[in-house]
């Protein structure tokens, strides 16, 4: 069984970049792109197409954002549901669409229903996209490290089992985040992975400054969400502190010490087709 790492289809529609794993493919009963930074109305340190309304940019700017990442997918910005993401595992089960005043403290969505489109905000965490095409069941979750050592991926496809898919038919694709070139972490946040499930010494090179690490986060959400039993596993290799033209990012915003940043979109919808 191969879990393959790339760098996804990139795709350009009306200045809008996203980029499609080639496991999940586009299909005429699924829709699925990591969205970039490109194509947006925001402007400043928000440059581009900020989705996150819980950044300080413009709301007006934002809800546009939105609805153009909408349309990509040929629903309304009504449709797009993202949920108010609290570095969990918790999973919020949709059978219509919800507002934003509805949005629960979730990391996870999954649906069967066609015409809802499921968005995970990220800006160095790891967007992962599920789809069972049998059962046609699709499922979004927000991993961060601690989300992703919770077992994030695990309690996903556990719901997504229970509207009926089947974890030997679910094929997922992690999303692009802060590489290992790029994210620095402490002693301590190491020995803490070190004393997860599956060790991982391989994920961490030293860094230059003592004490500290070089921590491969999207290999480590890879191999979480291998191991909870699914099909098949891409890994969409993008480092969104590195591709600043692409992406936002969170750890350029401190290093920088910035007032603010912006949010990309993940995204995977079933079609009425």
């Amino acid at each position: 069984m191969t879990h393959p790492i790339t760098h996804g289809i990139a795709r350009t529609v009306n200045g809008l970049e996203w980029f499609e794993a080639e496991n999940l493919g586009a299909t005429s009963v699924l829709r699925h792109g990591f969205f970039s930074r490109k194509g947006g109305v925001s402007n400043g340190i928000h440059g581009g197409l900020n989705v996150g309304f819980g950044s300080d940019d413009d709301k007006d700017r934002v809800a546009e954002n939105r609805a153009r990442a909408a349309k990509v997918f040929a629903v309304t910005p009504d449709d797009l549901t993202t949920v108010y993401q609290v570095h969990g595992t918790d999973v919020a089960v949709l059978d219509r669409a919800l507002s934003r005043d509805e949005a629960p403290k979730a990391d996870a969505m999954v649906t069967d229903r066609p015409g809802i489109m499921l968005g995970i905000l990220t800006a160095d965490c790891t967007p992962v996209l599920f789809h069972d095409p049998k059962a046609g069941v699709i499922g979004a979750c927000h991993s961060g490290w601690r989300g992703s050592y919770g077992g994030v991926s695990e309690a996903t496809v556990t719901a997504m089992e229970k509207l009926g898919a089947s974890r030997e038919n679910i094929i997922a694709a992690v999303g692009p985040c802060i590489a290992r070139a790029s994210y620095e972490v402490d002693a301590a946040f190491r020995d803490t992975i070190l004393g997860g499930p599956e060790g991982n010494e391989d994920l961490f090179d030293a860094s230059s400054r003592a004490g500290h690490y070089m921590f491969d986060l999207p290999e480590y959400v890879h191999r979480r969400t291998i191991a909870t039993g699914i099909a098949k596993v891409e890994l969409v290799a993008r480092d969104t502190l590195a591709q600043e033209d692409l992406f936002y990012s969170y750890r350029r915003m401190t290093l920088r010490k910035e007032p603010d940043y912006g949010r990309q979109l993940s995204a995977i919808m079933l079609s009425d087709a």
